[in-house]
């Protein structure tokens, strides 16, 4: 019986340091890499173009600053604009299929809303890029949860097949598939677009 306990105790340190080291070249963070380029910014820092604030280790839109942060407070750039000014992106998200073309302004409103709602938590997941390709759309992210959340978004919604594949760099490349739904189906699809914006599709 104590021979038992103590191999399991044994089993037990094995796997935990077998844990331990599987994690030791992992990045601990879940930041962007624009963020390891730049120096650590000052607390508190504001955003000189989109009034984010950074204090306490975040950005966010609703910190409020005493007077006494103000004086000692410093302009500067937040990630995500720097990320939008340079056109660099850790997410992804490529459309593409028939009905994409056909359906392009209801998809484009529908992904405006979804980066606003995300922005009012996290002024820092933003819409870098929305392009045009052939038969789709290509938009580019500051984060790779928005983009995500973009595809699950508009599955949710239009249908369709959405893909996810994330990379070592941390950077997500996601497609969604969106063929023309037959009859009475996208019908009750645009429906069901209308009610929940309040806007045709």
């Amino acid at each position: 019986m104590a021979n038992g306990r103590r191999m399991l105790g044994q089993t037990k340190q094995a796997r935990g340091l077998i844990r331990s080291l599987n994690r030791a070249m992992v990045r601990d963070d879940k930041s962007p890499r624009v963020v390891e380029k730049t120096a650590p910014p000052h607390d508190p820092t504001i955003c000189a173009r989109c009034g984010a604030v950074f204090l306490r280790k975040t950005w966010r839109n609703d910190h409020k600053l005493s007077d006494e942060q103000l004086e000692r407070g410093e302009w500067g750039f937040c990630p995500a604009c720097l990320q939008v000014s340079k056109e660099e992106g850790q997410g992804r998200l490529l459309m593409r299929g028939k009905a994409v073309s056909r359906d392009q302004a209801a998809i484009r409103r529908r992904i405006r809303n979804v980066a606003a709602r995300a922005a009012k938590t996290q002024p820092q997941r933003r819409i870098v890029s929305i392009e045009s390709t052939d038969g789709g759309l290509d938009v580019l992210t500051t984060s790779q949860k928005l983009a995500h959340r973009l595809g699950h978004e508009l599955k949710k919604l239009f249908g369709g097949r959405v893909t996810y594949t994330w990379n070592d760099d941390g950077t997500l490349f996601a497609t969604w598939d969106y063929q023309a739904p037959k009859g009475a189906a996208h019908r009750n699809q645009a429906r069901t677009f209308r009610t929940r914006s309040g806007a045709r599709a």
